[in-house]
């Protein structure tokens, strides 16, 4: 699987992803200080920075299987000014989109806060989920929470709610979208009455 991540940070997709032999094409990151994280620990993958400039980034579509990213949240969150889409921060969700247009990666995956879900009345979300329907992905979203996590020698992985939405889509395909984040018995369609 190889995959596009912008807003990277210092890449927690990567670190996740690989012992499943992904593969990263490259990042998307502006901050000085994990740009040189990035750079220290994946001096093989290219940051390509300004996520705004990808028509100028060398991939085509095809080149990707999967784009991730989780865009500033600050324009969304409840402890924010709620500005939505108004904020240019919050506008990089638009771009998020338009390079999933471009590049037509079969898994898109994308993360934000829950205030995500009430912005703008929910309209902000709502175009969200409209646009990636219009681009063709069967989508599901889903809240978790960082909380319930486990990890080998550790109870909970982060000691504190950090509760975030995740959308996945698939190219024409929301049942597959679906099945990475939903447990096998909700997806079946054969619910006890």
């Amino acid at each position: 699987m190889r995959y596009l991540s912008v807003c990277s940070g210092i890449e927690a997709a990567t670190v996740a992803w690989h012992n499943l032999g992904w593969t990263p094409v490259g990042f998307s990151e502006i901050e000085p200080f994990p740009s040189a994280v990035l750079a220290h620990h994946y001096p093989n993958v290219p940051n390509f920075g300004d996520m705004t400039q990808h028509d100028q980034w060398p991939l085509q579509p095809g080149s990707i299987d999967l784009l991730v990213g989780g865009t500033p949240c600050q324009s969304f969150s409840v402890a924010g000014l709620r500005k939505g889409l108004h904020d240019p921060r919050g506008g990089l969700m638009l771009t998020y989109l338009e390079i999933a247009r471009r590049l037509r990666p079969r898994w898109v995956v994308w993360e934000n806060v829950p205030g995500v879900l009430s912005s703008n009345g929910g309209r902000d979300f709502g175009s969200f989920l409209g646009a990636m329907g219009l681009l063709g992905y069967g989508v599901a979203y889903r809240v978790l929470d960082a909380q319930w996590c486990r990890t080998h020698g550790h109870p909970r992985a982060v000691p504190q709610r950090r509760r975030r939405v995740f959308v996945v889509g698939c190219l024409g395909d929301w049942e597959r979208a679906a099945q990475v984040l939903f447990e096998r018995e909700s997806v079946q369609r054969d619910s006890a009455p």
